[in-house]
């Protein structure tokens, strides 16, 4: 008998417990860290250090995340449409909290032995996949004011929103794969272009269709 509460389920648990493992994994090896570590790689290979406490603000970042996305839906006026795409909706978390999990590992692995990743090539595969993953599960995101093309037009009008998401999800899954491609090229400027340019096409041109489908559709 729940008494009429709602259980939490086994998945929100587990994106949870992956959020607090940046922040384990950092507390284990702060002693050893130096006292500047990694914080930001130049497209020329040059390398910007900084204090080694500002790990905690990117370790930190993912229990935020992990509370933050539990929350949002709670908040949300269409929050009865959550349950249409609850499992695509934790799926994104899960990965989003396995990026930021790779993310401080690989500052930590950086500091401690330099040199040891390749990381602008690493950082342009994982985020080329993350964005696969977000072009798959974007025809399955239902109207709500938080995730997804939220444009006055999509909020405006489900069929506009649909259409957005069927067309953003494929360029975001193409841009991806444009990504991973630019990631096994040896000039790093390729490999920020093949990345940068096709994401910034497949987030601009949904929003534009999105004003030319609602006016299609003679609503507005």
């Amino acid at each position: 008998m729940n008494n009429g509460k709602k259980r939490i389920d086994r998945g929100q648990i587990v994106i949870w417990v992956i959020s607090l493992l940046p922040v384990l994994i950092t507390a284990a090896v702060y002693p050893m860290l130096p006292e500047q570590i990694p914080t930001h790689w130049e497209l020329g290979g040059e390398v910007e250090y900084g204090a080694k406490h500002t790990i905690w603000m990117l370790a930190g970042m993912a229990p935020f995340f992990g509370i933050m996305f539990f929350l949002l839906p709670k908040m949300d006026p269409r929050r009865k449409n959550y349950h249409k795409f609850q499992k695509s909706y934790q799926n994104f978390q899960l990965y989003l909290q396995l990026f930021m999990l790779a993310a401080v590992s690989i500052i930590l692995v950086e500091s401690i032995r330099p040199g040891t990743v390749q990381v602008d090539r690493v950082i342009c595969a994982m985020c080329s996949v993350l964005f696969l993953i977000i072009g798959n599960m974007m025809p399955k995101f239902r109207q709500n004011y938080f995730c997804g093309f939220k444009t006055p037009w999509t909020i405006a009008s489900e069929v506009v929103w649909n259409k957005t998401h069927r067309l953003g999800g494929r360029m975001m899954f193409a841009a991806g794969l444009v990504g991973l491609i630019g990631a096994a090229l040896p000039d790093e400027r390729w490999r920020f272009a093949l990345l940068f340019v096709p994401v910034m096409t497949a987030t601009i041109v949904p929003g534009v269709m999105s004003y030319v489908w609602y006016r299609r559709l003679g609503e507005g």
